[in-house]
């Protein structure tokens, strides 16, 4: 019995990877169809033939001013649109139509964001050994992960995982089970791979469904992915942020907050957002010290650099307040949703994109940083990073 309990130790311990987890190349994408904030409800109130609407057209270009975003990229164009006026309606069955389009878009976009990161980590794509794809925007068996992995030339035998309808929060969750899979893999390399098309909720505007125009201010398409392993080959590899560690916490008494569910007029759910926008900032530091206090570092939150997911300008500001940051420090997350709005799970990607970019060409400093995503639950999900020294300035 003692020799066997030897030899599975022994075989735990070769599957294993020695060293943490750590983010080893980024890559982002939009699609081309760019539209400016100060042109959306223009376009938006054309194209949903609701000009006549002067008071929700008046709310909707309130709100497109309130969120600091300059601009958006979508798949879905003015054409696209007029094609299938059966979308601006949620009453007349669109899903399998928004599903088609969505089932060929969404790996495209995906794997333009994936080769990017592919071609930054230096290795071929048939190195990958496990694939995580997220999207609230498909509901196929086979899936986009199946596909994407067919466009990348990624090998048959590659282990594959999709997430559904985890909203905003899906980027963070994807990350947190590619570290969990890179460090119990030994040699293991992960892609992950959030993509978002709204054309799946595209519909008109409507007096009864306030939170129709809410999402017509904030919502956006985008694509990123990242390649996550551990025990880096170097030089080929070149880890940027260590994943020291990651947790899941669900406030209580918010499940209503937040809601998403496929309907035969498409992705429907309500988002509350008079509630939601303290939630996350009452909790952050309950979950901040919960993260850190595990593992014995002391920090103060101004010395750490961030990567939070920019639902809304209003949350990062009450973030901003609740912990009484200096100004700048989440500069990442609001040159992000400026530039490209909230595209959902895909943001926090290209907020840690945009953090690395600031801490390689910028210079910007911080040893210890944490990346945070939010989503329907109410869920907040932690992950503290560490900066390595491939992130000084070049």
């Amino acid at each position: 019995m003692a020799s066997t309990l030897a030899t599975m130790g022994e075989i735990r311990r070769l599957q294993r990877a020695d060293g943490p987890a750590a983010v080893l190349a980024i890559g982002t994408a939009n699609p081309p169809n760019c539209v400016s904030q100060d042109e959306y409800p223009d376009f938006y109130f054309r194209v949903t033939k609701s000009e006549h609407l002067t008071d929700l057209k008046h709310k909707l270009k309130t709100m497109c001013q309130n969120t600091s975003t300059e601009k958006r990229f979508f798949h879905h164009t003015e054409e696209l649109l007029n094609a299938h006026p059966h979308f601006l309606h949620r009453g007349q069955p669109s899903l399998d139509d928004r599903l088609e389009i969505a089932a060929v878009a969404a790996p495209e976009l995906a794997a333009s964001a994936a080769a990017k990161a592919i071609a930054e980590w230096g290795r071929p794509a048939t190195d990958i050994t496990h694939l995580i794809v997220s999207t609230n925007s498909g509901a196929h068996a086979p899936g986009a992960d199946l596909r994407l992995a067919s466009l990348l030339g990624l090998r048959a035998s590659v282990q594959r995982t999709m997430l559904h309808l985890n909203g905003c929060s899906a980027g963070s969750a994807s990350l947190r089970l590619a570290k969990d899979l890179a460090e119990n893999n030994r040699g293991a390399r992960v892609l992950v791979a959030c993509v978002e098309l709204t054309i799946v909720a595209f519909r008109g505007p409507e007096d009864a469904c306030p939170h129709t125009l809410i999402g017509q201010a904030t919502f956006g398409d985008g694509a990123g992915a990242v390649v996550v392993g551990a025990d880096a080959v170097e030089p080929l590899e070149r880890p940027l942020f260590e994943m020291v560690s990651a947790s899941q916490t669900v406030v209580p008494g918010t499940d209503h907050v937040l809601t998403m569910r496929l309907t035969e007029g498409g992705l429907d759910g309500h988002l509350l957002a008079r509630e939601l926008i303290p939630i996350a900032a009452e909790n952050i530091e309950l979950c901040l010290s919960g993260a850190f206090g595990q593992l014995g570092v002391g920090v103060e939150w101004n010395d750490l650099f961030w990567a939070v997911h920019p639902g809304m300008r209003a949350i990062l500001d009450h973030i901003d307040r609740a912990l009484a940051l200096e100004p700048g420090k989440l500069a990442a997350s609001r040159t992000v949703l400026r530039e490209y709005g909230n595209m959902l799970g895909a943001t926090v990607i290209f907020v840690l994109d945009e953090q690395r970019r600031r801490m390689e060409e910028d210079g910007e400093g911080g040893e210890w940083g944490v990346m945070m995503g939010f989503g329907p639950g109410f869920t907040i999900e932690t992950m503290v990073l560490h900066a390595t020294s491939n992130l000084k300035k070049n």
